[in-house]
């Protein structure tokens, strides 16, 4: 089976990469815009390529699209047009170059920030959320229409799958660090003044090592996808903002006597006295707080082990 993995220097693409290579025989096709960030072992087996290219320029990858059985689509662009321009346009284009005679399975990585509790498309997310995010729910919305109403311009629209990661943590010293995980060492100063308060809010995370060994899981047993429609969002068990303060404190050995509920009224208090900036969608997320997903899926659900199911397990695995 030939699989494309495009976003194989990030730190989702890293973890997919090392997991297809230490536990598939897959030919694997690495596709990078600088070879020189990927770290994973290439010469570990035969059958590793890895090709310099650009999502800009998918198009100059007709001829490899038209062979592949399996594309693992992890590449983004973060921000600005460039954010349109690669989780949009050229998703799409990288669709429509996949020949649906030979391509089995799409696996396209989106984000849990476009669904609501429910799994519905988020409003706010297309109209306030960041480029990335308004980026990502303009694709989905352009698949969803595609699986519904199929026609000759959408033919692979019935192979994709959409993952939704929920908060991502990952990177380690041979890896790239999420943007959570970048920042974990910072919450180690706030731990003393962390255990005075508790949140009415809830919350999934999920470590890129476990994302990638869902991934593999779903190549291995396609027929997995249908069964939740196409749409897996990924993720450990919603934890309360409560619970997660607590295992955060005792894991740094604090325990308080009494919290106090860091409540819209209060944060926004703090936020007006020191006049704190925030984006319109930043804000969404404030008074929205339940960013949860009650039906996450990890290793866990498959009976496969997971790697960093507990918020004890990210920063232990973090080195903290």
């Amino acid at each position: 089976m030939r699989i494309l993995v495009t976003g194989a220097s990030g730190c989702v693409g890293h973890y997919v990469s090392e997991t297809l290579i230490q536990n598939t025989d897959h030919e694997l096709f690495l596709l990078v815009r600088n070879p020189a960030k990927l770290t994973v072992d290439i010469t570990a087996r035969p059958g590793i390529h890895v090709i310099t290219a650009d999502m800009m320029k998918i198009e100059h990858q007709a001829e490899l699209l038209k062979t592949i059985n399996v594309a693992v689509l992890t590449a983004a662009g973060w921000g600005g047009q460039e954010a349109f321009d690669i989780n949009y346009t050229k998703t799409h284009i990288l669709f429509d170059l996949l020949d649906p005679q030979v391509c089995e399975q799409v696996i396209y990585f989106s984000t849990a920030s476009v669904l609501d509790r429910n799994g519905k498309l988020l409003a706010e997310a297309g109209k306030i959320g960041t480029d990335y995010i308004m980026s990502k729910h303009q694709c989905l919305d352009k698949i969803t229409q595609a699986a519904t109403n199929p026609d000759q311009s959408n033919r692979i629209a019935s192979k994709i799958t959409t993952v939704f990661p929920t908060l991502v943590l990952g990177g380690d010293e041979t890896k790239p660090y999420s943007f959570l995980s970048a920042d974990l060492p910072s919450v180690t100063k706030y731990v003393g003044l962390l255990q005075f308060f508790t949140a009415d809010m809830s919350f999934n995370f999920i470590h890129a090592k476990d994302i990638a060994e869902v991934i593999r899981h779903l190549i291995a047993h396609p027929e997995i996808a249908d069964k939740f429609n196409r749409r897996i969002v990924l993720g450990n068990q919603v934890i309360s903002g409560d619970a997660g303060i607590k295992e955060i404190c005792g894991y740094f050995g604090k325990k308080s006597l009494f919290q106090i509920n860091l409540s819209n009224t209060i944060a926004n208090f703090f936020i007006k006295v020191f006049k704190i900036q925030m984006a319109e969608w930043d804000r969404f997320c404030l008074n929205y707080r339940h960013l949860s997903h009650a039906n996450a899926v990890s290793p866990a659900t498959f009976g496969l082990a997971t790697y960093a199911p507990t918020i004890t397990e990210i920063f232990r695995t973090r080195g903290l």
